[in-house]
């Protein structure tokens, strides 16, 4: 079999890490999924070991006996941390019917993968399992190719979260998880982005009124994420301003590139974003697997 399973993270990283990095743009997502993971441990996401899955070539893979390598032979990855859905960077095409297999004893209730091998993923997983699938959300992949900050500013300053702001920011988290059906991110996770200084708020008048994270960087890649606003501070602006500010303090600190996700079902998030300077790269989809 082509495809390669294992636990151990160093052995992922060490045969499919080059794969990854190769396009770092399009692979934010595993890859800032496991650099939290080699910065706080397996536990990042949830109690459960992740699992990784590489792909090879059958006929390299023969030849390799499954050896690890420096990712130059690897066309597909995919990863998963339960209880989140499996996540696909890419693979061969035709190589959807043996990652199921492969995945058999612990199937993923869903799935995330670039368009394409989502496609893939949708017309295997009723071959193989005799279930069905469903599009959950449609996502769009941006790359930020010159700010452009509204004009004017709302009211207020964006600042550094700190420890003090947890609670709020963790309520926030929870609804904006509530909102956008992207999965319930706890305490946990806005600790970590904590530990890093990976999230920001807008205050106008004293007052905490937005938010944005940002991921780590990695590969020269920081990507914005979580941009909320509470129902009764809407339509004031504040979302442009505190994606604004994140995306200043990702340039800021170095990031080559700087890149967020819309969902396709908001055309209000994704006008915001392109009036920003932010320019479409890819989609991915979400799909529910039945």
């Amino acid at each position: 079999m082509a495809w390669q399973l294992t636990h151990d993270l160093a052995d992922f990283m060490a045969t499919a890490g080059g794969y990854l990095r190769a396009d770092p743009v399009r692979n934010t997502v595993p890859l800032t999924v496991l650099a939290a993971l080699e910065a706080t441990g397996p536990d990042a996401y949830g109690d459960v070991a992740p699992v990784f899955a590489w792909h090879r070539p059958y006929e390299i893979d023969r030849a390799r006996g499954g050896a690890t390598s420096d990712g130059n032979d690897v066309d597909g990855a995919a990863l998963r941390t339960p209880p989140h859905p499996l996540l696909v960077a890419g693979f061969a095409a035709g190589a959807a019917e043996d990652l199921i297999r492969l995945l058999d004893a612990d199937r993923p209730a869903g799935a995330s993968a670039p368009e394409p091998e989502a496609a893939e993923l949708a017309a295997a997983w009723p071959a193989v399992t005799g279930g069905r699938t469903a599009v959950r959300t449609r996502m769009r992949l941006f790359r930020l190719a010159g700010l452009r900050p509204p004009d004017p500013l709302p009211p207020g300053s964006a600042r550094v979260a700190e420890q003090a702001d947890l609670d709020v920011l963790v309520d926030w988290t929870a609804a904006f998880s509530a909102e956008t059906g992207t999965g319930a991110e706890g305490a946990r996770s806005v600790t970590d982005k904590l530990s890093y200084g990976g999230l920001m708020i807008w205050e106008s008048r004293g007052e905490p009124v937005a938010m944005a994270s940002l991921t780590r960087h990695v590969a020269g890649v920081c990507r914005v994420g979580s941009v909320y606003t509470p129902p009764r501070h809407r339509k004031s602006g504040y979302g442009g301003a505190i994606t604004t500010a994140v995306s200043q303090r990702a340039l800021g600190q170095g990031a080559a590139e700087v890149v967020l996700y819309t969902d396709l079902a908001n055309p209000t998030s994704n006008a915001l974003y392109q009036r920003l300077g932010y320019q479409p790269v890819g989609d991915r989809i979400a799909l529910d697997l039945l």
